[in-house]
């Protein structure tokens, strides 16, 4: 028996919580598949999904308590009181998950309402990053060396005067880990730490839940409407839902290029800036600046928030290269929840079906600016490469 768990049906990403939101609204009857996907080829132990179905079968029993509901209130007044009340009621379904192991492969797949699924993602990689060091019995870091590394990180950041987010939910060491590193960058009031994608650790330590929307979102919006039309269609239902809160738009999902021929003047004056998630973050920031020139906008007025695969060198780089360009913040997730002396786990769970009117599956891809990085059905990705121009 492990004693893996969740403790908090909140303990999930921000973003999670404000696509279901908007999900409930737009799209209940939509049904959709996820995969997950063992990008780090990591080797799991006999009996790793009989320990991995307790986990998932204990989410059952989580609920919304009256004091997280009360914390989602009055901390995120653009989400409506009715879906805190649907939220209230939502429980997880361990039946929407198949877990299957073959010798040390791992196989896990979600399929149900999106509605229902949407929250599934985070804590289940969350959950197989803990248990595998737990039966792998790899010794971490000592509890005063963890805090240590993130007190000094802090510092680091400090002192380069950017504002930064822990956004380490999904590949965390461990629970434990997680909860020690908030405690750290909650220590001091004065540094430059601004929150949490973890709605539960932004509860528990009072600081904001920090989140938008993920590749999903588009990723959907590209099966249901078409490639052309994935981006346009996914901000404008975006903006319906938010009027104007939550404006950081993620732009890589088919590619920045192609993004940034549909993020046009009424979408960027609309949203507050974009979110860096894959490539060169340095083109990155000068295709962002130039693309808000040409539409007359001063860059200072907005932001670009930088969140792959940081580290502290990264940041100082992209920092010196942004400073007095346009405004920048960073969002730091497995540098901070899983420096703990062992190799962090390479691993994600992706959309990769919608379900058509007519019971057939349509496949879904992200194609973003990491060749590496694409994902989905190869010939649904050759045939979004032709639709949208790309070229290799």
């Amino acid at each position: 028996m492990n004693d893996v768990r969740l403790n908090s049906i909140l303990d999930n990403d921000f973003y999670k919580i404000t696509m279901q939101n908007a999900v409930v609204k737009l799209f209940p009857g939509s049904i959709v598949k996820y995969e997950f996907i063992n990008r780090g080829k990591h080797h799991f132990p006999e009996g790793f999904d009989a320990a991995l179905r307790e986990a998932v079968n204990k989410m059952a029993e989580l609920k919304l308590t009256k004091d997280e509901k009360k914390f989602m209130a009055r901390t995120c007044p653009y989400i409506d009181l009715p879906y805190l009340d649907f939220l209230e009621g939502y429980h997880y379904d361990p039946s929407e998950v198949k877990i299957r192991q073959e010798g040390g492969d791992l196989s896990v797949t979600v399929e149900g309402l999106w509605y229902r699924t949407i929250l599934w993602e985070v804590p289940l990689l969350a959950l197989i990053s803990e248990l595998h060091y737990e039966m792998n019995h790899m010794e971490r870091d000592s509890n005063e060396v963890v805090m240590k590394k993130t007190i000094e990180k802090a510092e680091s950041l400090g002192r380069l005067g950017v504002t930064f987010a822990e956004f380490g939910t999904r590949r965390r060491h461990s629970y434990k880990v997680q909860n020690l590193v908030m405690e750290a960058l909650t220590q001091k009031k004065d540094n430059t730490f601004i929150g949490s994608s973890n709605v539960h650790f932004a509860m528990k330590y009072g600081v904001k839940p920090i989140g938008t929307h993920a590749h999903e979102w588009f990723m959907f919006h590209a099966a249901e409407y078409g490639f052309k039309m994935a981006n346009e269609l996914a901000l404008e239902h975006w903006v319906d839902v938010y009027r104007g809160d939550l404006g950081v738009a993620l732009s890589d999902t088919y590619t920045t290029d192609v993004f940034f021929q549909q993020f046009d003047k009424k979408f960027a004056k609309l949203f507050d800036g974009v979110r860096h998630d894959s490539g060169d973050p340095l083109e990155f920031a000068d295709k962002t600046i130039a693309h808000y020139q040409k539409n007359g906008i001063n860059p200072m007025f907005k932001y670009i928030i930088f969140s792959d695969a940081l580290n502290l060198e990264k940041v100082e780089e992209i920092t010196n290269y942004c400073r007095g360009k346009i405004g920048i913040s960073f969002g730091i997730g497995t540098n901070l929840t899983n420096d703990v002396g062992l190799k962090p786990m390479n691993i994600v769970m992706k959309l990769i079906g919608v379900q058509a009117p007519n019971k057939e599956w349509i496949p879904t891809v992200k194609l973003s600016d990491e060749h590496g990085k694409y994902t989905g059905d190869p010939k649904m990705i050759e045939l979004a490469k032709e639709f949208l121009r790309i070229k290799d």
